[in-house]
This record gives structure tokens, sequence and C-alpha cells, in this order.
């Protein structure tokens, strides 16, 4: 990927942290619910656009839209599973892997139980959180004392 690119993209996340990403792109408007289905259904492209599927902004992993990536205690690291299903994945959506992405640096991919992919950082699947409304939000973080952010160390 060239250079280029990657600096106007992680400048462009570093906006969106910042909360003015709304401005910034046009988007004079953000949805008042953060949408998970969309998050859940729509098809991944990050192995065509983006090296990889998230990058660290402000000290924890985001997905390419600043919303924060979270992990799930339950999940086994490097099982290649994901335990979160049904209306856990409702209010948890996975961050979704397209089926040709392949893994890369410390993200690979897991097959879901119905068959989808998910990203996964060093082994741990990747989520979203329905309550986190605009990028940089962190409201799933310690939720029922399972759900965290995933800090860069």
């Amino acid at each position: 990927m060239n250079k280029a690119i990657i600096g106007t993209w992680l400048a462009a996340a570093i906006v969106t942290c910042a909360g003015t990403a709304a401005r910034a792109s046009g988007h004079e408007k953000h949805p008042a619910k953060h949408d998970a289905a969309k998050h859940q259904a729509a098809k991944h492209d990050a192995g065509a656009k983006h090296a990889e599927p998230a990058v660290f902004a402000h000290g924890m992993l985001v997905d390419h839209h600043g919303m924060t990536l979270y992990t799930f205690d339950p999940d086994v690291a490097n099982s290649g599973k994901s335990v979160c299903n049904d209306g856990c994945i409702a209010a948890w959506p996975a961050l979704v892997a397209g089926k040709n992405d392949k893994a890369v640096g410390k993200f690979s991919v897991v097959t879901r139980d119905d068959g989808s992919h998910q990203w996964a950082y060093e082994g741990k699947p990747l989520y979203l959180w329905v309550q986190d409304k605009k990028a940089g939000d962190v409201t799933g973080d310690g939720f029922n004392k399972i759900w965290h952010i995933v800090k860069q160390h």
C-alpha cells in the first residue's frame, strides 16, 4: 500500500476519533443509533483497500470507521471460533471479514458457526458494540466484566 494512502487514512482515523469526522467527510448528520445490522451484513472489503482490518488510534483498536473494537472473555484465543452467537452477535456485531481475506500481521480470520468470517486480533475475535454511537465511543468497555477494548501494548 502506498505511503500517501496510509497517511491519508491515518489522518482521517485521528479526525474521526476526535469526533470531527462528520464535518471533515461532509456527512453532517450521524445516525442516532449505531447500525449493527449494517456492520454485520456489509461485505467487508478490508483486504482490497487496507493492509490490516483495523488500526490503533488513541491507544485502542478501531475499525476503518473509527469505531472501537472489543474482545469477549469467553472466546478462546487461537481456537479459530467465536462463541458469541444469536442474541450476543445482535448486540456485539462481528468485525466481518470477506471470504477471500487472509491473515495479516497480528490479524487472523475465524469462521463463525453460520459460516461467515470474522477478524481476530492475536487470535481473539473482534466485535463492535451497538451502543457505541460515534467513532471513539467506548461504552462497551468492561460490560458485564467480560467485554474489553483492545488496548495497544
